[in-house]
């Protein structure tokens, strides 16, 4: 069952009148679309940071009740590498659009009925088994999304310029986390006192409204050019995922460790930050909540620049910069949270937003350009959600945990040690930066990694 490249959809005979109307209409969709899917996803991780434990886990202590909510939390993580390997299979087997529709539909669904889930003093013990099933399927959801947005971006758009095209995708995540966090943050303020009995299930059933918005959107884009010369040439792969395994496994696995200090730290900037300025340092909620969102729009920007900067003067430096920045706010990053001055706690958490985005910004370009068109959806999303299992789920019960047991400079070194797994997994993975990733032979073997700056060809 493969597409037909010239048939609807298809991108072959597109001129270039279309061709840029579809390049603009790409990276609209793949915004728009990413956005939602983060804002269902994120809007879960703040309700598991402030509500869910007083509404699923009741009869816990505070401590055993945070505990189980990032648990909970933890257990999307654990599903998107799932998410990743069964929409990768059909996204490289029929296509980008219509693997991104259904993964739009499935995370939507699965927000608005947590949505009317009701609480364990409702139903028992089935409220938090329920919680983990939808939490579940959010999970394979995103599992599935990121690499279609990425590759809908990025094989539409200029070659020359990946860096940038890939990293509009990636906006969708600062953009998701200011919708959620906002959402929430607006209904803590002024539903105070209904917040933990209905409010907080308003930002979950609105997500109905966005799917629909997202679906319009991304019916308006063809298949990507670069697919439809694969499907063209009949050279799309019977079982992808499991090809891009065996003959890919070292880029999968440097790409999951690539992703360590974006990560593991990205998380405790924005989940477990939000029970730390709360539960530890005595701040208002929407103190905490109101600092994520405004890192949160300092990334809108910061994100694609750090992309373009990394097509100017190589990825793999701008990448670097913002890993080695992880290991050194490591432990200032605390302290200054630790003052209990409201503009300073504000401060760091925008400064720590900071070196997300400069890994997050060149990471999309760098990930999937490590891997064949044919099977780019797939290994792209392996090795991209592989690192939600080690680095991202675990990250929040990893801090709550640390911290209790052993205070904060423990979460510090973590982040110390991420740091430290990504400088080698950069190192390691080979620099396709100036590849033509339309040419079977730039991954027959390991390409050579550049001596000095890696920019693309150069500009017309």
């Amino acid at each position: 069952m493969v597409p037909d490249p010239a048939g609807p959809g298809g991108a072959r005979d597109v001129d270039a009148a279309a061709r840029r109307d579809q390049v603009r209409k790409a990276a609209v969709a793949s915004v728009v679309g990413t956005s939602i899917e983060w804002y269902d996803f994120f809007l879960y991780n703040t309700a598991a940071a402030i509500v869910f434990k007083d509404v699923f886990f009741p009869s816990s202590t505070d401590y055993a009740g945070t505990l189980s909510a990032f648990a909970t939390y933890a257990v999307g993580f654990a599903a998107r590498p799932v998410g990743a390997a069964l929409f990768g299979h059909w996204g490289d087997r029929l296509g980008r659009k219509a693997t991104l529709i259904v993964t739009l539909l499935l995370m939507g669904f699965s927000s608005a009925l947590i949505g009317v889930l009701p609480g364990t003093e409702a139903i028992g013990v089935a409220a938090p088994v329920l919680l983990v099933a939808l939490r579940i399927l959010q999970g394979i959801a995103v599992g599935g999304e990121w690499s279609g947005s990425v590759l809908l971006a990025m094989e539409w758009g200029d070659q020359r310029r990946r860096g940038l095209m890939a990293s509009l995708p990636q906006i969708g995540v600062p953009i998701g986390l200011i919708l959620g966090t906002g959402a929430m943050t607006a209904i803590a303020l002024s539903a105070e006192d209904a917040f933990t009995s209905w409010a907080w299930r308003v930002p979950f059933l609105l997500s109905l409204v966005l799917v629909a918005l997202g679906l319009w959107v991304r019916l308006q884009v063809l298949e990507t050019p670069l697919f439809a010369e694969i499907v063209e040439r009949r050279q799309v792969a019977r079982v992808p995922v499991a090809e891009v395994v065996r003959r890919h496994p070292r880029e999968i696995v440097l790409s999951a460790l690539l992703r360590c200090s974006e990560q593991m730290p990205f998380y405790i900037f924005t989940s477990f930050a939000l029970t730390y300025i709360h539960d530890e340092l005595g701040m208002a909620q929407g103190l905490a909540l109101g600092a994520v969102t405004l890192a949160s729009v300092l990334e809108l920007f910061a994100i694609p620049a750090a992309g373009h900067l990394g097509d100017r003067i190589g990825s793999r430096r701008v990448y670097a910069a913002g890993a080695l920045l992880v290991a050194v706010l490591a432990f200032p990053y605390f302290a200054l949270l630790n003052t209990g001055v409201a503009v300073v706690v504000v401060g760091a958490v925008m400064l720590a937003q900071l070196t997300h985005s400069l890994q997050y910004g060149p990471q999309a370009s760098m990930i999937a350009e490590s891997f064949p068109t044919r099977l780019r959806y797939g290994g792209a999303g392996l090795g991209y959600q592989l690192a939600s299992v080690v680095a991202g789920g675990p990250a929040p019960l990893l801090a709550t945990w640390l911290l209790h047991d052993h205070g904060w400079w423990a979460i510090s070194v973590a982040m110390v040690v991420a740091s430290a797994l990504t400088l080698t997994a950069i190192a390691l993975l080979p620099d396709r930066s100036r590849a033509d990733i339309t040419a079977d032979d730039a991954y027959s073997a390991p390409a050579p990694r550049a001596a000095g700056p890696s920019p693309r060809e150069p500009r017309e």
